[in-house]
This record gives C-alpha cells, sequence and structure tokens, in this order.
C-alpha cells in the first residue's frame, strides 16, 4: 500500500476515534465528576503512551533530557493535561455536548490570536476577517440562534468552552518550540499532569467511582489522550505534505454531531450547525491567510 493511502486511513480513523470523543464525555459525566474523569482517564494514557514507547524502544529517551526540558514538560503537563481538561470539562457538564464541542473548536482562532504576541506573527487583513467570522459562530451558538437579545444561553459556560481553546492554543505553541520526540513529550505532559490532577482530585473530590464511570474513562483515556494521538503522528509522518491530511481534522466536529445525536440523545440545533459552520469556515481563511 502507498504511503499517502496509509496516511488517508491512518487520519480518517484518528477523526473517527476524536469524533466519538465529545460523546464520551458527555456520558462518561453522568457517573463520574469532572476530576474523576480526568484522574482516570490520565492514568489509562499515561499506560498508552509508556506501552507505544516501549514498543518504539524509545524509553531511552527519558535519560538524555535535562532539567530544563523536565520543567518545560512540567509546565506544558500544566496546561495539558491538567488545567485544559478541567475547564473543558467543567463547560462538558454545563452545557449541552453539541454546544460545547462546537465552541472548543475556535483553538484554530486562538492560535492565530496567540502567535501574534508569542510568535510574533502579524496579522492580516484576511485573518481579522476570519476572527470575525469565527465570532459570530461563537455568537450563533452561545445565544442558540436569539441573536436579536444577544443573549448567552450560560455565560459562564460559553466561556469555559471557549477558554478551553485558548489553553489548548497556548499548548499547541509552546509544544512546537519543543524538538524532543512527540510521543515521549505527552508522556511527560501527562505524568507530570497527572501530579496535578492527584492532587485537585484529592482536595475536591474522591478516587471511588463506578464501574460503568471507570469505563467511560479508560475509553477517553485510550480514544481522546492517548492512541489517538498516536495515529494521527503515524499519518502525517506518511502523507507527502501535512495538508493532505490536516484538512480531515474538519470533519471531526460534524462527525461528533451524528454520534451526539445517536449516543447521548441530544436534538441538534440548526444553531449549532450554522454556528459550527462559521467557526471552521473562519479557521479556513485564517490557514489561508497564512499560506500568502
Amino acid at each position: 500500500m502507498e504511503n499517502q493511502k496509509r496516511a488517508y486511513i491512518y487520519a480518517l480513523t484518528a477523526v473517527l476515534f476524536w469524533s466519538t470523543v465529545a460523546s464520551a464525555f458527555k456520558i462518561t459525566l453522568r457517573y463520574l465528576d469532572l476530576f474523576q474523569l480526568l484522574f482516570y482517564s490520565s492514568i489509562i494514557s499515561i499506560a498508552v503512551f509508556f506501552v507505544v514507547l516501549l514498543i518504539q524502544k524509545k524509553l531511552f529517551l527519558l535519560k538524555t533530557y535535562s532539567k530544563t526540558d523536565y520543567l518545560h514538560s512540567a509546565f506544558l503537563g500544566f496546561l495539558n493535561p491538567f488545567l485544559y481538561y478541567v475547564v473543558l470539562l467543567k463547560a462538558y457538564s454545563m452545557l449541552p455536548a453539541q454546544e460545547a464541542q462546537a465552541l472548543n473548536y475556535t483553538w484554530g482562532i486562538a492560535i492565530a490570536l496567540l502567535s501574534i504576541p508569542l510568535l510574533k506573527q502579524r496579522i492580516k487583513s484576511t485573518s481579522i476577517l476570519a476572527l470575525i467570522v469565527s465570532f459570530i459562530g461563537v455568537v450563533v451558538i452561545g445565544t442558540r440562534g436569539d441573536l436579536t437579545s444577544l443573549k448567552f444561553s450560560d455565560p459562564l459556560a460559553v466561556s469555559l468552552a471557549v477558554g478551553s481553546s485558548g489553553i489548548w492554543a497556548l499548548f499547541w505553541i509552546y509544544n512546537t518550540k519543543d524538538e524532543r520526540d512527540e510521543v515521549t513529550k505527552l508522556f511527560l505532559n501527562f505524568t507530570f499532569g497527572f501530579l496535578f490532577i492527584l492532587i485537585t482530585t484529592l482536595i475536591f473530590s474522591t478516587v471511588i467511582v463506578s464501574p460503568i464511570g471507570l469505563f467511560g474513562a479508560t475509553y477517553v483515556g485510550i480514544f481522546e489522550m492517548g492512541i489517538t494521538f498516536v495515529i494521527w503522528l503515524k499519518a502525517l509522518k506518511f502523507s507527502e505534505t501535512t495538508a493532505r491530511v490536516s484538512n480531515l481534522i474538519y470533519l471531526s466536529p460534524f462527525l461528533s454531531l451524528v454520534f451526539i445525536y445517536l449516543l447521548v440523545g441530544e436534538q441538534i440545533l440548526i444553531s449549532t450547525v450554522i454556528g459550527l459552520v462559521l467557526i471552521v469556515i473562519g479557521i479556513f481563511v485564517q490557514q489561508y491567510s497564512s499560506l500568502e
């Protein structure tokens, strides 16, 4: 099988897995609080990355990193998985899954905004247009289509969902500056992040959970935080260009709506679809402007 076909298979597999995560979050939060979900899913993801490193014979890399590298991993681990998922899961606990996942998808625009001060990039007129289009999409989703009143259904929850995209963008920018092996970085990030998660869980929650909740956390740990990242990296490795597979990621939020309807039982609002389309259009415009 030629490499590009392999790349598409890996990419579509990753997209399919990520498309189920919003439903998994919402269903599992019926049985666990957000700290319990994050606690157990992080343990699973660490185990997944450890096994991958073992299979790839990369564990020796851990001995080659400096104290500065480990401190950087601790910082990234605080951002993701700790802070990012605490904020995101809180949003999922307060909003319908369709709205939380759509609003979280503004990470593409958040990256563009944060790249201005952190990467010293200049913003173009087309980027400003992209921000406006995506912002309108956020307003459509947050108000559930009631644009005349501009009254958000839950201002705090909407802020958390959008804010989580900013945390992810911050993590992404600092992570791209780190040239270490990707899987090794993820293993260290989640290991350090788990220390923050453990402390927070012991303070605000308990580690006692139901079997159904544990199953959901295991699913999230494997397919949201764990193996799917490795599959996506495989897709990028086999693809002739990053663009050939990266655009497939935009299928994920729309497939996610299908799973939310079938598995969670939410009636998908037309305002969610319209808002999500606007957000994705904004991201496309932003990407196009960055290539000019």
